[in-house]
């Protein structure tokens, strides 16, 4: 028997919501890495990527690691063109033309600096109340509603 004491610390930590779990993001480090089907250079390449493309890292086997973009696709990746750094990708608007505002500050009203589309990726500075303060490749720095963006 566990006694009153366990049984009422029991209780109290399966009554707690289970947190949720932090999601582990990296970006790639080169332009045309390959991801693989399995975890070694014997799978096919099923994809490619880019340098800065964001990921999210489901498992790690030796010196490979599986990973998800921010469509669903998952494979693997070797561990040495993967970088820590984070990265956000543009989410919204698939399948349009329409694109996201890049604003001069983390508010709806601020001036727009820039416009993105479905699939752009920026550099992660800093994050601000929901917003995130991001650098594009070309040198443009701006805030995106992070409910915009894969990766935040």
């Amino acid at each position: 028997m566990i006694g009153r004491l366990g049984t009422l610390i029991l209780i109290a930590v399966l009554s707690v919501p289970a947190a949720a779990a932090a999601v582990d993001m990296a970006s790639i480090v080169d332009n045309d890495i390959n991801m693989r089907s399995g975890p070694g250079m014997q799978h096919a390449v099923i994809w490619k990527l880019d340098a800065g493309f964001p990921v999210e890292i489901l498992s790690t086997r030796g010196e490979w690691v599986q990973v998800r973009d921010f469509e669903g696709a998952s494979g693997w990746v070797h561990n040495k063109k993967i970088d820590r750094t984070p990265h956000m990708i543009v989410k919204a608007n698939r399948g349009t033309s329409q694109q996201i505002n890049v604003r001069s500050e983390p508010n709806i009203n601020a001036a727009v600096v820039a416009t993105a589309r479905y699939g752009v990726v920026f550099k992660t500075l800093t994050t601000q109340d929901g917003w995130v303060q991001v650098l594009h490749e070309k040198g443009t720095t701006g805030w995106v509603d992070g409910r915009l963006l894969w990766g935040f």
